[in-house]
């Protein structure tokens, strides 16, 4: 990769989800509203979304979410602030295609793209894609949360 590249050691760094859990491999471009990630983690064995030795498509959605804190680390990095870059919590998923039942037994990398459809304040909308070899696998809607503690939101 090249110097600039973002790696799953930037990745792991940045999000909250380590060793197994983070799951994307590295960023391949983005801009203030897109990232594309890369991943062949879907094909591991040990995998930590695998049950009974299969990875279903929806677990697909973790994959696109972790995307979508890799790009609010981006955009904090582009800032160059110093602090870690805002938490996030999914709120919620809408619009969920799943176009194949599991992941594990695709055989090309993952492309997961996560597009910023809006936000303001403390909330942002994402538009997402996993797919491979140009073939979608499933896409979907998600809203994120940011800061949720700090806004006195509580899970309950």
């Amino acid at each position: 990769m090249p110097a600039t590249a973002r790696d799953r050691d930037w990745i792991a760094a940045r999000i909250p989800h380590q060793g197994t859990m983070c799951l994307l491999d590295g960023v391949l471009d983005w801009d203030e509203n897109v990232v594309r990630c890369v991943s062949g983690t879907h094909a591991q064995a040990d995998n930590p979304l695998r049950a009974q030795g299969r990875l279903a498509a929806v677990c697909g959605v973790e994959y696109a979410a972790q995307a979508m804190a890799v790009h609010g680390a981006l955009l904090a990095a582009q800032e160059d602030s110093p602090a870690r870059p805002r938490s996030g919590y999914l709120a919620s998923v809408r619009k969920l295609e799943l176009l194949v039942e599991r992941l594990d037994d695709i055989d090309a990398p993952l492309l997961v793209e996560a597009r910023r459809v809006s936000g303001e304040g403390a909330s942002v909308l994402y538009a997402f894609t996993v797919s491979a070899e140009g073939r979608t696998l499933l896409s979907g809607r998600a809203a994120v949360i940011l800061d949720a503690a700090r806004h006195g939101s509580h899970a309950g």
